[in-house]
């Protein structure tokens, strides 16, 4: 090809033939290990302040890849809804679980909030009724927060 003009190089060098090989873990974002049994008994007590009603928490464990725990919970109404979502997630960020997504804030009717370990949905009563999750998760092990 005239006007291209192409540099012969040679074989590899030895430290780029070493370093090919090594694949490198990426350094963790975070050097603080959250305990999943910690998570959840302060997500519970949060949802003991904010009076969420017929706190419901099914244990997971072995049974669903998802998360380790899953609590369902109702607020009497849209804005106790999203006061008691506000609150954990408020909770959850203060104890360092930087990583928790949200569904739901806009409306209240429903709002998921996915701690990692830890899924937790707060529903208004008619919505809870509606999608009935209790049912689903039923051989799950429920287990009623008093």
């Amino acid at each position: 090809m005239p006007g291209v003009h192409r540099r012969k190089e040679g074989p590899l060098s030895t430290s780029a033939i070493s370093r090919a090989g090594v694949r490198r873990r990426p350094a963790p974002v975070s050097k603080v290990q959250h305990d999943t049994e910690e998570t959840l008994r302060l997500v519970l007590a949060r949802l003991d302040d904010m009076k969420a009603e017929d706190t419901t928490t099914i244990d997971l464990r072995g049974k669903s890849a998802i998360s380790d725990y899953m609590v369902v919970t109702s607020g009497r109404s849209n804005r106790h809804v999203g006061a008691v979502a506000d609150r954990v997630l408020e909770d959850l960020h203060k104890a360092g679980n930087r990583s928790v997504r949200v569904e739901g804030m806009p409306l209240c009717d429903w709002v998921l909030i996915d701690a990692g370990d830890i899924i937790v949905h707060v529903f208004r009563p008619e919505t809870r009724a509606f999608y009935n999750l209790e049912k689903m998760w039923a051989g799950a092990g429920n287990r009623r927060a008093s």
